[in-house]
């Protein structure tokens, strides 16, 4: 951790990056980091599995196979990528091309049309995450930095959590708000008025929330008062009945199907997922306190989520990108080390093979997910307001690029969402003139449709042409005091420069 003192006085953390607690306590810490994006985690595969019409039994070694990708993505990005501790799971951002690829697939003479399916979506997905390998190691996304001030990344960043307002498993008209004020309210009360009574509550106030909210849910359930039709019930026979062991590999569903229309729409899914951690890899840095994060190791964590992502799709899921509810738990309980977070992800790789935990884990009802999201994106709205310390709020042209980005940050999703799915948007626009083909029609609309549904980059691109266009100083725009605090190039060295020793890491340093 740095020393300096501007730095040290934004982060609040118990554990730092470089700090190791002990084994018990890390593989703790780090399963609690995994509870907190288990809902999209679970979500994601759940909906592709629906929308393919895949087997129960093919069903919970597709969830499996999310978790397995998701422990290895983890530490190949904490270990070799950006070395922030934050969580890699599956997307939302490329679940909308990944359904319109599945809607438009039909089946191949002698295999089911759900295996048919999937193997063109591993297609697309491998095409596309090798163009974001190329966007992050050839440095493109770094460029962007100098573009960037607090006026930007505030809305950005706040975005993420407000565009999550809407999840089912918060908004649901039947959703059981008993349950889920209950998991509130633990990890409201652990995490903010009995954290300085004793350590436990202060290091796990999610898992223990969950934890709580669980096994009330369980009792309940067993005791008849829930029903299996109530949102709140919970399934332990289908834990029982889980498959022991699971088998997962790399194209373990077949050989992936290529087509270039797929990956093109794919591809805009793979652009909103770079937006997204790049708004996330801010939020990372402000949290802990460690100043904005440099152009080189912006590039090498998009770079490593391509290579994860071309992982992912050879292993047969819907990819993989940083995770926000990972810094929404770090926010509340302090934890952001590295080792926990590669501790977690080894324990979740282990269990990604073991049927009875996948079930164990998809039995957690709907509310208490809901409970947990609350808390989690509320403290990501507030990290992206914090960046608005830095900026002059008595400037009008900055009130106006912040209000206006948040506004149609919220808006133009809303619009897209009415429109209804990415096949009806692409009828809409068919007969707006378009220069090309067909498939200059198809990536427009793809395009449009995917980054339109994608609060934080409409708001941040709309943020981004507007504070740098609109007249303003650098001291009004909070760039002359972000320059002070910002991570130096030379704090992010790429893991392979310690391997050749000291002298061959000062020769690359000059040839960057």
């Amino acid at each position: 951790m740095s020393s300096d003192p501007e730095r040290s006085e934004s982060s609040f953390v118990e554990y730092g990056i470089e700090d190791r607690p002990g084994t018990a306590t890390s593989v703790v810490l780090g399963l609690q980091h995994y509870l907190t994006m288990v809902g999209a985690n679970v979500a994601v595969p759940l909906i592709l599995a629906a929308a393919m019409g895949m087997p129960t039994d093919v069903t919970a070694r597709f969830v499996g196979t999310f978790f397995v990708v998701s422990g290895v993505a983890t530490l190949a990005q904490t270990t070799i990528g950006n070395r922030y501790p934050i969580v890699q799971g599956a997307p939302f951002s490329m679940l909308a091309p990944a359904l319109a690829i599945v809607a438009t697939v039909t089946a191949m003479p002698g295999e089911p049309a759900w295996q048919t399916q999937l193997r063109t979506l591993q297609g697309a997905i491998i095409g596309a995450a090798i163009a974001e390998v190329a966007i992050g190691y050839f440095g493109i996304v770094g460029k962007l930095r100098q573009f960037l001030s607090p006026v930007v990344i505030a809305p950005t960043i706040t975005l993420i959590g407000l565009a999550l307002f809407d999840v089912g498993q918060v908004t649901a008209a039947d959703t059981n708000w008993w349950l889920l004020g209950l998991t509130l309210l633990l990890i409201v009360g652990f995490s903010q008025y009995l954290d300085s009574r004793h350590r436990v509550f202060q290091l796990f106030p999610v898992l223990l929330g969950i934890v709580a909210a669980w096994l009330v849910a369980a009792g309940l359930s067993v005791v008849g008062v829930y029903e299996a039709s109530a949102t709140g019930y919970v399934d332990l026979g289908a834990v029982a009945g889980a498959q022991p062991l699971m088998p997962i590999y790399p194209l373990q569903w077949g050989m992936p199907r290529f087509g270039l229309a797929f990956a093109i729409g794919m591809f805009a899914g793979v652009l909103a997922s770079i937006l997204e951690s790049f708004g996330d890899y801010h939020a990372i840095a402000r949290l802990v306190g460690n100043g904005m994060p440099s152009e080189r190791r912006i590039n090498h964590g998009i770079g490593m989520e391509g290579l994860m992502n071309v992982f992912s799709g050879l292993m047969g899921t819907g990819g993989a990108t940083s995770y926000s509810e990972n810094i929404g738990a770090i926010g509340l309980t302090g934890v952001a080390s590295r080792y926990v977070v590669q501790i977690g992800a080894v324990v979740m790789l282990v269990v990604g093979y073991v049927g009875y935990f996948g079930q164990l884990v998809a039995t957690i009802p709907d509310p208490i997910v809901g409970g947990l999201f609350v808390a989690m994106f509320a403290q990501i709205v507030a990290v992206g307001l914090s960046n608005l310390k830095y900026v002059d709020l008595d400037s009008s042209r900055n009130v106006f690029v912040l209000g206006f980005a948040l506004f149609v940050g919220l808006a133009i999703p809303e619009y897209i969402g009415s429109v209804g799915d990415v096949a009806t948007f692409r009828q809409g626009l068919a007969g707006v003139p378009v220069a090309g083909s067909v498939l200059s029609q198809r990536l427009i609309a793809d395009t449009v449709y995917v980054i339109g549904s994608t609060g934080m980059a409409v708001g941040g691109l709309a943020a981004l042409v507007l504070d740098n266009t609109i007249p303003g100083t650098r001291e009004e725009r909070g760039l002359a005091e972000w320059d002070r605090i910002a991570e130096p190039e030379s704090a992010f060295q790429p893991f392979w420069k310690g391997l050749f020793g000291e002298n061959a890491e000062e020769e690359s340093v000059r040839n960057d």
